[in-house]
C-alpha cells in the first residue's frame, strides 16, 4: 500500500522467513532488512512515516523503544501503530481455560516478553514518547475480533498459532491439549463472542 502511494519503503523484521516472503514480491522502491527492533539501524536519513502492525506488544517497554524509532523520523512525521488487545478474550470458555490463559498473560508481561493488553495502551505510550496522537481507531478484524463461528481459514490460523506457542504449552503442562480444544471449539461455535479488540493509533512528531 505504501509503495502504491509513491513511498520508498524500508522494511525491518527479525524473522528471516517473513523477510523472504516480503522480498519475493519484488516490490519496486522497497527494501527489507533483518534487525533487532530494539536496536534500530542507522538509516542515514529522516523517514516521513513509521508503520508498525502487530509488533508493539513484543515491547512492554514501548515508550523507550518508540523513542529510538522516532529518532529516525523527521519533525512532523507520522507514526501508525496497530495492535490487538486481549488476544484470548473469547467466550464461552471454561473457567479453567480462562485461568490458564490469564496466568500465561500475566507471566508474559512480568517477564517482559509480551503485553497481551498493549492495544488499549497505544495512545498513552505514544504520548509518553513525546508524540501527539491525531487519531485513535478501533478496527474490524476477522481473525481476532469477530462474532459467531470462525471461518475455516481463521480456525487453521489459530491452530498454527497454538503450535508455535511453546511457552503456553510449557506453562499449561498436561492441560494444554484440553485448553487448545476448548479455545478452538469456542471459536467454532455459532454463539461465539469476541471481547478482543484491534486498535490503531496515529501520532505526529513535534516540529519543534
Amino acid at each position: 500500500e505504501l509503495v502504491a502511494r509513491g513511498a520508498h519503503v524500508l522494511g525491518f523484521d527479525g524473522n528471516d522467513e517473513l523477510l523472504g516472503v516480503a522480498r519475493s514480491r519484488a516490490l519496486a522502491n522497497a527494501e527489507f532488512e533483518r534487525c533487532d527492533l530494539r536496536e534500530f539501524p542507522e538509516l542515514g536519513l529522516e523517514a516521513e512515516g513509521l508503520w508498525c502492525s502487530f509488533a508493539a506488544a513484543y515491547f512492554p517497554d514501548l515508550p523507550a523503544v518508540l523513542a529510538s524509532w522516532t529518532g529516525h523520523l523527521r519533525p512532523g512525521g507520522w507514526v501508525a501503530l496497530t495492535e490487538i488487545d486481549d488476544l484470548f478474550a473469547h467466550e464461552p470458555l471454561s473457567e479453567r481455560t480462562r485461568q490458564l490463559l490469564e496466568d500465561y498473560v500475566g507471566d508474559s508481561l512480568a517477564a517482559g516478553r509480551y503485553d497481551f493488553r498493549m492495544g488499549r495502551k497505544l495512545g498513552a505510550h505514544l504520548e509518553r514518547a513525546g508524540l501527539r496522537v491525531s487519531r485513535a481507531l478501533r478496527l474490524a478484524d476477522q481473525e481476532f475480533s469477530f462474532p459467531g463461528a470462525a471461518r475455516p481459514d481463521v480456525l487453521a490460523a489459530w491452530r498454527s498459532r497454538f503450535e508455535r506457542m511453546q511457552l503456553l504449552r510449557d506453562s499449561s503442562g498436561p492441560e494444554f491439549e484440553r485448553l487448545e480444544a476448548d479455545f478452538l471449539g469456542c471459536l467454532a461455535r455459532s454463539d461465539h463472542r469476541s471481547l478482543a479488540k484491534v486498535y490503531c493509533s496515529i501520532a505526529v512528531k513535534s516540529v519543534e
